[in-house]
């Protein structure tokens, strides 16, 4: 007996215990870099990988082909702002009672950002940012991304529709006559004090480049990128190069450019040497919309070129993509702001070579809230009670070590912006709990026989909608999912 304690004291000093045991600790010491890259309002069906057939994505595929694909992964909610609420905190969003669709982050609440900074890396937030930067739109333009714990910003305030028609870096808008500040006057195009107003179908190209400047000044050094385009929200302005490339109008010409800037990214971390230490994340912030909004349709865009009847093809593009046979949210019913899987079942792809078996795939129920948590685990970093409430570690699924058990048994999605329906997924149930009149109402569906969610089945299973409703009222009662170590 003390013979073999001898030999694993002797192992343990000349290897050290990771090397014996595996664990975080080993992830930390490499320090790999991380870049989420998060689409706008991208559908579950806008991909190839993901059953796409008039569209058209090779470089989303190639990460697949050569990471992990997730089938049942959804975003914290069903629109734009909290998504990237929970994304970025870890928190689901529904539990801050909030309506509408501008989400702000609380002061000192710990975020992926900051995590990484604890750390010692560099971070940029480059693309939508739609977390607030304040109250007032001047400068400076704060509290926003830096405040956040990020290095560096440059982006779209809240919107590629937004009206305030300007990038933002750092603290203030860019392209601003020189001592004046932006102003937003009713009935004019664009707004007061601005020289230089974002050309729409160069918003993604121009966030790109600056992603890419980023990786290049940083490439000695642990970065973190959270890399969001505005593809393929409205307005669906794809660059010329790109009009007329799909088979699904405008909208998979959209998306077929989000592409070729994965593409880009991909082609730099290899040109610099880097992907084999580079955790990469692509995922969407919700479902696409399947309608056009029609509230922007009047807008006067700024175009570097005219073609394909852009003008006016872009305010029909969702339903000239539909009529065309393309299916943006694949087989889930309905799309951006319900509770329906449409709205909130996302596309999410992770690569990290050396790491992650290629041509993998998971069928794990997983919530982008859980990147807080991943994070935590591969830096070795533990998180605080008050961090990461609803976010659990995807690293067991990454490594091909998965628990027999899933590792979150129920998911809680919010469904609207008006603070009233959380969707609520356990297995093959999926349950929507809302109020109507002052009253409680379930809807519950079986996703294995029904993924259009025609069938309401709650009354017939009155046992499963108690138990999903006990468990969501569990959930806001704790304050938490993550369990407490």
């Amino acid at each position: 007996m003390q013979s073999n304690l001898r030999l694993l004291t002797l192992l343990l000093l000349l290897f050290g215990s990771t090397a014996l045991f595996g664990g975080s600790t080993a992830f930390a010491q490499q320090r790999p870099n991380i870049v989420i890259m998060m689409a706008d309002d991208l559908g579950y069906g806008d991909i190839s990988c993901y059953g796409a057939t008039k569209i058209q994505t090779p470089n989303i595929d190639a990460l697949a082909s050569q990471g992990m694909m997730f089938s049942d992964a959804h975003a914290a909610a069903s629109v734009c702002s909290p998504s990237r609420y929970g994304l970025m905190t870890g928190r689901l969003p529904w539990r801050l009672h909030r309506k509408g669709n501008g989400y702000r982050l609380e002061s000192g609440r710990m975020t992926l950002a900051s995590l990484v900074k604890s750390q010692g890396y560099r971070s940029a937030a480059i693309g939508k940012w739609h977390l607030g930067y304040g109250r007032n739109w001047e400068y400076p333009l704060s509290p926003g991304p830096l405040e956040a714990g990020f290095t560096y910003h440059f982006g779209v305030p809240t919107n590629h529709n937004d009206q305030y028609r300007a990038f933002v870096e750092n603290h203030d808008f860019v392209g601003l006559v020189p001592g004046e500040k932006l102003r937003v006057v009713d009935g004019q195009a664009f707004p007061s004090g601005l020289a230089k107003p974002r050309v729409e179908d160069q918003v993604d190209s121009d966030l790109t480049a600056k992603a890419i400047e980023f990786i290049r000044e940083n490439a000695d050094q642990p970065f973190f990128l959270y890399f969001t385009p505005c593809a393929p929200h409205t307005h669906v302005t794809p660059a010329a190069a790109f009009r007329g490339t799909s088979q699904a109008g405008l909208l998979g010409d959209y998306v077929q450019e989000l592409d070729s800037h994965v593409g880009e990214i991909i082609d730099t971390l290899d040109a610099l040497g880097i992907a084999e230490n580079t955790l990469f994340v692509f995922t969407s912030d919700n479902g696409n919309s399947p309608k056009d909004f029609k509230g922007t349709q009047n807008v006067e865009l700024n175009l570097a070129v005219d073609s394909h009847n852009i003008r006016e093809r872009f305010k029909t593009a969702k339903q000239e993509a539909r009529e065309l046979g393309h299916l943006t949210n694949g087989p889930w019913h309905d799309g951006k702001g319900s509770p329906y899987e449409g709205g909130h079942r996302v596309p999410f792809i992770v690569r990290w070579p050396g790491k992650i078996t290629p041509q993998s795939e998971s069928t794990q129920l997983v919530c982008l809230t859980d990147m807080m948590a991943t994070l935590a685990e591969i830096l070795d970093v533990e998180l605080p009670e008050d961090a990461g409430e609803d976010s659990f570690s995807l690293v067991p699924t990454l490594l091909g070590t998965d628990p027999k058990t899933p590792l979150r048994e129920i998911a809680f999605v919010q469904g609207d912006t008006k603070d009233n329906a959380i969707a609520i997924r356990s297995g093959d149930w999926k349950m929507i709990a809302s109020t109507s009149g002052g009253a409680k109402v379930h809807e519950l569906f079986d996703l294995s026989e029904d993924k259009g969610e025609t069938k309401n089945l709650a009354s017939g299973h009155p046992e499963i909608v108690q138990r999903l409703s006990a468990a969501l009222e569990k959930a806001r009662a704790d304050g938490r999912t993550r369990p407490l170590p």
